[in-house]
């Protein structure tokens, strides 16, 4: 099942996006489509991260002292 959403774009864009169609022979349909769900799976990971680092901080799960030194250690930042 799809919908359609309507939505505006500016010239430029709009005329990238129709070379880009004729180049790969995809709709502008699909490369709008396509475009869309990267940047929500993107968005949707980003969010998930944040939110369990946060779930993290409030039950007080921080890095030890010795972890935060080897892994500075690691890329030759101060911490031994």
């Amino acid at each position: 099942m799809s919908a359609t959403v309507t939505l505006r774009l500016d010239d430029n864009l709009k005329q990238r996006l129709d070379r880009l169609s004729k180049a790969t022979q995809r709709t502008k349909s699909f490369l709008a489509a396509e475009a869309i769900r990267e940047f929500v799976d993107l968005n949707e990971w980003q969010i998930g991260e944040i939110e369990e680092a946060v779930a993290e901080a409030d039950r007080e799960e921080f890095a030890s002292e010795a972890e935060v030194r080897r892994v500075l250690g690691k890329w030759g930042v101060g911490g031994g």
